[in-house]
């Protein structure tokens, strides 16, 4: 197994997770713990930052504390909820119900084509084009849909200057360390920004990577997948960054789902340069780890996308808002991507990030391959 990453959670019984499978909660009792020492370390890294980088800005992020997969099958007899009267399951469970319920249904346990229409209003998705192109109103009826599948995420606020002070610091170890022993939780006084990330799968079947520009503060010169973080400012709209806290988010929990999902939408269309009308409403595959950054954790999403790789490469060349982030788009084929491991060449030009949507897409395989 590369150090460099792991697979916090994965939703392979389910073949990926849509919008509405979703919950979160948000809390104070979320938030990063700290000490005064800690505080003064973090305010000393981001001076010297600044210093160096003028540029650089502070911004809200999500900080996730955990997450846990749900799941009932139902039955005639009995109604199944999500949240605490949920039954819970392993991932192999999970996986071994799903087989059980679909022999009993006389349907095989591979997702089946239907159409359906769009929960994902954050995308901004065009149906009209959608059904002329004839691609993306047909969405996979997933093992989720037949019985109640919850993946519950336990959220509260950090910021960038915080990940520069804690997980990208070089005394992260000791943080978990510390964590570790005073809260039975390494990660406990860490930022822990969540991240999102899309393996972005072309009509003709080629998932999209990106080379990373040698200017970017990470990972500069490897290969990647559009990503990026999804912003709490979206949900507290009209309130500047320093004032955004949790309070303001009590109630507006399904805004932040929607931005979980929409924002991962939003980091293709700035970095790929695809219109958002040509992209999939987003499937959840998992969450993964990555160690470089302290075990900074990133939500996988798989997109298809409904143009073809030569059309992809013709609006990625037009250049995006985010174009200066990256040089170059890398084509892979699914079957690629499933054979794609630590022994492959290729392997070592990846970042941390598209390492763990890669080991998710294997896993989940979303897209039934």
């Amino acid at each position: 197994m590369d150090p460099e990453v792991s697979v916090m959670l994965h939703c392979a019984a389910s073949q990926g997770l849509e919008e509405h499978h979703i919950r979160v909660e948000i809390s104070t009792r979320f938030n990063r713990r700290s000490a005064p020492e800690i505080e003064k370390h973090i305010e000393a890294v981001w001076k010297d930052r600044v210093t160096k980088e003028p540029w650089l800005f502070n911004g809200a992020k999500f900080r996730l504390h955990s997450a846990e997969l749900s799941t009932c099958i139902p039955s005639t007899s009995t109604n199944c909820v999500a949240g605490d009267e949920a039954a819970h399951t392993s991932n192999s469970e999970m996986a071994e119900r799903e087989n059980q319920l679909a022999a009993q249904e006389g349907e095989e346990a591979s997702p089946t084509p239907v159409l359906t229409s769009s929960a994902n209003a954050g995308c901004c998705r065009d149906t009209t084009k959608e059904t002329q192109r004839g691609a993306n109103t047909i969405s996979l009826r997933r093992p989720s849909e037949r019985r109640k599948v919850v993946l519950s995420l336990q959220l509260g606020l950090t910021c960038y200057k915080d990940f520069l002070g804690t997980n990208w610091s070089q005394e992260a170890v000791s943080l978990q360390r510390r964590g570790e022993v005073e809260f039975g939780d390494p990660q406990a006084l860490l930022a822990q920004p969540l991240g999102v990330g899309a393996v972005l799968v072309t009509s003709d079947g080629q998932v999209i990577l990106l080379r990373r520009s040698q200017r970017v503060a990470e990972a500069a010169g490897l290969l990647d997948i559009p990503g990026g973080h999804p912003e709490p400012k979206a949900v507290c709209q009209g309130v500047s960054e320093e004032a955004i806290n949790v309070d303001l988010m009590q109630g507006c929990e399904r805004a932040v789902v929607a931005e979980l999902f929409s924002s991962v939408c939003a980091e293709v269309r700035d970095e790929v340069n695809v219109p958002l009308s040509f992209l999939s409403a987003p499937v959840l595959m998992g969450i993964a780890l990555n160690h470089t950054s302290a075990g900074r954790p990133s939500a996988e999403f798989y997109i298809r996308c409904s143009l073809t790789t030569e059309e992809v490469k013709d609006y990625y060349w037009r250049g995006g808002p985010e174009a200066h982030e990256s040089t170059d788009i890398v084509f892979l084929s699914r079957g690629e991507m499933l054979q794609l491991d630590e022994s492959a060449s290729l392997w070592s030009e990846l970042c941390p990030s598209a390492k763990g949507a890669v080991l998710l897409y294997q896993l989940v395989r979303p897209d039934g391959v």
